[in-house]
């Protein structure tokens, strides 16, 4: 959970398992999760440019947050990686929602 939104930290398929749709059908457990439990959205942080990475989610329905909705959970996130090494201008937050505001 990051600022009331289900928080994907990551998901790895093993190489030898991938191209078979298991991501794509963890990701949509997890958002069926989310909308059982009342929640608006699926979170994330990953590698902007990376095939494998922002440009699958997008294909999954998650969209780029643009930096002024960036919220206090996601920057916490993007300031832990940074001070982990990765490289702030190589890091996307993206959103996928799973249900409409009431």
């Amino acid at each position: 959970m990051l600022d009331g939104c289900a928080h994907i930290e990551q998901i790895s398929v093993h190489p030898v398992m991938a191209g078979r749709g298991l991501g794509r059908r963890l990701i949509d457990h997890v958002a069926c999760w989310a909308v059982d439990q009342g929640l608006p959205a699926l979170t994330l942080s990953t590698f902007r440019t990376v095939p494998w990475n922002a440009p699958y989610y997008l294909r999954l329905g998650f969209q780029e947050v643009e930096p002024s909705q960036i919220t206090n959970g996601l920057r916490t996130v993007l300031d832990a990686e940074a001070a982990f090494g990765l490289n702030p201008s190589t890091r996307v937050c993206m959103r996928r929602w799973v249900r409409q505001a009431p």
